[in-house]
This record gives structure tokens, sequence and C-alpha cells, in this order.
């Protein structure tokens, strides 16, 4: 057991390096005006990563403030997306 809770923490860590990654491309389409590969960027971060990492916090019964964080951030750059 302790294995695999060892293994889910790092799997968390690793989704959330994948998220900043995923941020940064999201800021780049935006300045490059490449708004169609920037959406798909977007919808990956929340479709994928994000569920992904509640997933992974409600297998150890834990909550993480950095997941509200993704959402506001991402809410804000689908936003910055939408309006140009």
């Amino acid at each position: 057991m302790v294995k695999r809770i060892k293994r889910i923490k790092t799997g968390i860590e690793s989704i959330k390096e994948e998220i900043e990654v995923h941020f940064k491309k999201i800021e780049e389409d935006i300045g490059n005006k490449n708004l169609d590969r920037g959406r798909y960027h977007v919808k990956e971060v929340s479709k994928s990563l994000i569920e992904a990492l509640k997933n992974k916090l409600r297998i150890l019964g834990q909550e993480d403030k950095d997941v509200e964080k993704y959402e506001g951030r991402l809410k804000e750059l689908r936003e910055r997306l939408e309006g140009k």
C-alpha cells in the first residue's frame, strides 16, 4: 500500500509539471496568434490533466489548492483566447 501511495504522489507531481508545460504552450500560442493550437492545449488541460489530478487526490483523500489555482488560470487563458 505504501508503494501505491508513493506512486500516486509521484504521479500528482508529474501531472502538475505537465499542466505547467501546457500553460506555457497556451501562452506561446496566444502570443503567436495560433488560436486553434491554443484551444487544443486548453482542452487537454481541462479534460485530461486536471481531471487526472482530481482523481489521484480523491484516491489519497486529500485536497489541493493548486487545482483551484489551475482552474482559475485556465479560465483566464480561455477568455484571452476567445477575446482575440
